[in-house]
Formats: C-alpha cells, sequence, structure tokens
C-alpha cells in the first residue's frame, strides 16, 4: 500500500485532496496530528483515529498527540490536576494500543496555550470568528447546544492549534469538520497557512445503529472492558442477517456497527480474520480483506452468530494491551 492509500483509507473526508496528494508526494517528516480531551479511559472512538495515526506513521509521518488539559478544563471536564493525570494514563494506554512509542510527540496543551502570543492570537481570531459560527463548531463537537463562554473560546483554540504544532496535516472525527473548516477560513488573516485536513467515520450507537456511538450514553467499547464485558457489549449489538429483510426495519436511517467495527478497527489491524465455525455450520472461515466479509455477511454466507464472537475476540486482542496497563495503573494507585 502507497502513502496515499496509507493515508487516505478508512476516511469519509479529506480537504482538500489535491493538497493530500502534496503531503503524500513526501511524507517522510511530515507531521499530523489528533488532539483528545484527557477525560477518561480510552474508547473505541478513540482507538478509530489512533489505528490512522498507525498509518500514518507507517506512512512516514511524524505523530503528533495534543493532550488537550486545557480543552478539557474549558469543558468541565475536572481540575487540572485530575485532567493530567488522565492524560498520562491516556499516553501510555496509546502507546500500549500499537503507536509507535519513537515517532510519537505527546504534547500537553498547557505547555503553549497559556502563553502571551497564543492567547493574542486566540483575541484576534475572536475577531474575525462570529459568536454563532464559534457555537456551530462547538454545538458540533458536543453534540448538543453551547452553554458557557468557554465553549466559545474552545473552537478558536483548536484552529490555532493546528499552527501551533507546526503541523502539515490534521486529522479527527468527522465532528470535528467545523473546526477544520473555521481553522481554514480564518487563520489566514493572522498570516498563518492553512493546513489539509482528514476525517474519519463516525461510528453508530452499538445497540441501535442509529446516531452516534458515545462513552457519554448508550453502550460504548473502551480499553477498560473484560474479554467477557466485550463479547455482552457486541453480542447486544445492531447486526441484521443482510440477506434477508430486518423485520424491525421501521425506514429509520441505520448502520451497522459489527460492520462498521470489523471495517475501521479489526482488518486495519490484522491481516487475516479467522472465524470459528463448528462443520455442521460449514466449518471455519478465513477472510482476508473487508469486503469480503462484508459480501458473505450480505449473502447469508456468514450469519451474525458467527461473525459478534469473532468480532469480540479481535477487539480483544487489540484493547488486552492497554487494559493490562490500566489495571497496572490502579494497582500502584492502590499500594500508594
Amino acid at each position: 500500500m502507497n502513502a496515499h492509500e496509507l493515508i487516505t483509507r478508512n476516511t469519509t473526508e479529506v480537504i482538500t485532496g489535491d493538497e493530500i496528494e502534496k503531503v503524500a508526494a513526501e511524507p517522510a517528516g511530515a507531521r499530523a496530528y489528533v488532539g483528545y480531551e484527557p477525560s477518561g479511559v480510552l474508547h473505541v472512538g478513540h482507538m478509530l483515529t489512533a489505528n490512522k495515526l498507525i498509518d500514518l506513521q507507517e506512512a512516514g509521518f511524524e505523530v503528533v498527540i495534543l493532550l488537550a488539559d486545557v480543552h478539557a478544563y474549558l469543558n468541565g471536564k475536572g481540575t487540572f490536576e485530575e485532567i493530567q493525570s488522565t492524560a498520562e494514563q491516556m499516553r501510555a494506554q496509546f502507546i500500549a494500543y500499537g503507536l509507535d512509542a519513537d515517532a510519537t510527540e505527546f504534547v500537553f496543551g498547557s505547555a503553549f496555550q497559556l502563553d502571551e502570543e497564543y492567547m493574542l492570537d486566540v483575541h484576534k481570531l475572536g475577531l474575525e470568528t462570529s459568536l454563532n459560527r464559534a457555537q456551530r463548531a462547538m454545538a458540533e463537537l458536543q453534540g448538543g447546544d453551547t452553554a458557557t463562554v468557554s465553549h466559545v473560546i474552545y473552537p478558536l483554540m483548536q484552529a490555532l492549534d493546528i499552527e501551533y504544532l507546526d503541523l502539515d496535516l490534521a486529522v479527527g472525527g468527522l465532528d470535528q469538520r467545523k473546526v477544520h473548516v473555521l481553522h481554514r477560513e480564518t487563520v489566514q488573516a493572522l498570516g498563518y497557512d492553512k493546513r489539509p485536513c482528514l476525517h474519519t467515520p463516525i461510528l453508530a450507537d452499538l445497540t441501535t445503529g442509529e446516531g452516534k456511538m458515545s462513552s457519554s450514553g448508550g453502550v460504548t467499547i473502551s480499553m477498560e472492558d473484560s474479554r467477557a464485558e466485550l463479547e455482552e457489549k457486541v453480542n447486544s449489538a445492531y447486526c441484521p442477517p443482510t440477506a434477508d429483510p430486518d423485520p424491525t426495519d421501521d425506514g429509520r436511517d441505520r448502520e451497522n456497527p459489527v460492520l462498521q467495527l470489523f471495517e475501521y478497527h479489526v482488518f486495519p489491524r490484522f491481516d487475516e480474520v479467522t472465524v470459528d465455525r463448528p462443520d455442521e455450520f460449514g466449518g471455519d472461515l478465513s477472510y482476508d480483506s473487508y469486503t469480503a466479509l462484508e459480501a458473505d455477511l450480505e449473502s447469508g454466507e456468514l450469519h451474525p452468530a458467527d461473525a459478534k464472537p469473532t468480532l469480540a475476540a479481535y477487539l480483544d486482542q487489540l484493547i488486552a494491551p492497554g487494559r493490562d496497563h490500566l489495571w497496572e495503573h490502579v494497582r500502584i494507585i492502590l499500594n500508594e
């Protein structure tokens, strides 16, 4: 797989295609980032963008992870001490998940976002941005209306982070799109260059296939889940046998979260996926591509009852290193 394919696979949108092609032509040493609020244990949303960062490292990029402690503080996620403790835990889990420690730079937002020059740029950007636009950008991230002045400052800071971290590419979920566009359309007024942006998909709610999978509501998968918990969650996931019409279909717009997890989490990290199946039901199945598994599920060759345990087993392999680190971290705290 060439650099352009690695950069763009499993993406929903790139802004713009021409700019991405230029970066892909000379990826060695280029810098890409994702920013994360340190607000809890890593979950599949974090892991989806982390998979993309692993792709970028394979393509030759240097990866920057912004541990956005100031953003988390502005979003009411705790004291700086609490947030930074969570950030340290997240850092270790990202490395355990598979990011190359030697090619990953972790930066606390507070290392530069409280400096005079940065804060003056926040005020300058505020002069370039309408209140409604800042509110719309933040509402997209929150999934609702903004409530405080801090929520209006938040997207302005994100727009500036891309400049201050000296990046060649900004990466985020599709819910980051409005903030990235805000960056591209405003920072040039401050004398800065706009950067290309890349957006990964949003996973559907695990149990309904509707809306967004969220750690703040509904069921999600995180690095603290045991194998048994993974199996329970995946077994309850929405995944109709697509060879036949879904008897529960009521016309609502649904995605298949089981297929999404195979496509965006499992197949980017495993060369082959094997479904263990009794001989009486046709024996084991092996897949070297997501499209082959999807086709078998749609044809009825692969039943959800066989796909789900397989998904849980492969997710467990991905999550286990970070989960082990989490419990080691807890043991250290308890011993202290």
